[in-house]
């Protein structure tokens, strides 16, 4: 048994299929069920049960995947600690979140922590959920996710920088661009261009429009927040998206009003780790000037408003490093 092995097989059980992991990996099939059969002599157990579309690890397989996930993330982490000692202030950072994310949340961060640190390396690697990014951190290859935070992970610590309140993206000439707030009543029945069902920010949504009793239709659905402001904008519904930083609320320039709608609960953002206490020096460092930068700049993209309510849910729920 090898670490090779344990690191195909957990690669194996995440992904669910061997081909998948092959082309990965660069390598063959075959080369991956050695791993996985070299495992199984070993434990004299089946770890992995064939289905007609890829497979599952057995009662043992997910036992002995999650052992070996943890292992290899500590001895991931310990090694890129070791790394940091030797290089001093020339180590990696290594990050995964979504594809506006950067744009939206880390751009002043990114350049001030480069002005710092000249000489790190910043590795970013985008995902399409929060939940993919929970599964590339736990794969032991990074450091941080930066992610809409949901219910308890299994091995990862997560930690709340910001609450963005939600805003209602329309088009100037829309009857409800009017208003200074949009009540949640005011939601019901309107064509709504949808986040997707698979994103923690999308199910955030749904559940509060359910428990709140809003029902509204759709016909389209977007990968992204970008895309639904994008397709408000074009005219083929009405956007409920978090208000991001660097966008005025209310927005009186250009073609579209970013109105609060301080009714609903608002979206909580922030980092996810294997564990705060083993993050690198460097990787700690860039997590705090996110934090700061992202804190402020929420806290200023509404100081303008005229919705009480949502400036001040900002910035009681905007908490810093700690």
């Amino acid at each position: 048994m090898t670490l090779d092995d344990l690191r195909v097989f957990v690669a194996v059980c995440r992904a669910g299929s061997l081909s998948a992991v092959a082309r990965e990996l660069a390598c063959t099939q075959s080369a991956v069920s050695q791993h996985v059969k070299r495992l199984e002599r070993e434990t004299g157990v089946s770890l992995l049960e064939r289905r007609p579309r890829g497979v599952v690890p057995t009662h043992a397989g997910r036992v002995l995947c999650d052992a070996a996930a943890d292992g290899i993330a500590g001895l991931d982490s310990a090694l890129r600690r070791l790394g940091d000692l030797v290089n001093g202030d020339s180590g990696t950072v290594r990050v995964t979140t979504g594809g506006t994310t950067v744009r939206h949340f880390m751009a002043e961060a990114v350049v001030a922590f480069r002005q710092r640190h000249p000489r790190v390396n910043l590795e970013f690697r985008t995902e399409t959920s929060s939940r993919s990014c929970f599964d590339a951190l736990a794969a032991g290859h990074l450091d941080l996710a930066w992610v809409t935070l949901g219910g308890p992970v299994r091995g990862i610590e997560q930690r709340r920088v910001v609450d963005l309140p939600w805003v209602l993206a329309v088009r100037t000439d829309d009857p409800l661009a009017r208003r200074a707030r949009v009540e949640v009543a005011d939601l019901a029945g309107i064509r709504l261009i949808r986040l997707p069902q698979n994103s923690t920010s999308g199910a955030r949504l749904d559940a509060a429009f359910t428990e709140l009793g809003v029902r509204s239709s759709s016909d389209t659905s977007v990968a992204d927040w970008d895309t639904a402001l994008l397709l408000a904008e074009l005219g083929l519904g009405h956007a409920v998206v978090p208000a991001l930083p660097g966008r005025r609320v209310p927005d009186d320039d250009g073609p579209l009003r970013l109105i609060p709608v301080p009714g609903l609960p608002p979206l909580p953002v922030g980092w996810a780790v294997r564990r705060w206490d083993a993050l690198s020096p460097l990787a700690r460092t860039f997590a705090d000037t996110v934090a700061d930068s992202v804190a402020d700049s929420v806290a200023d993209s509404v100081a303008d408003s005229v919705a009480d309510p949502v400036a001040d849910s900002v910035a009681a729920s905007a908490p810093r490093r700690g």
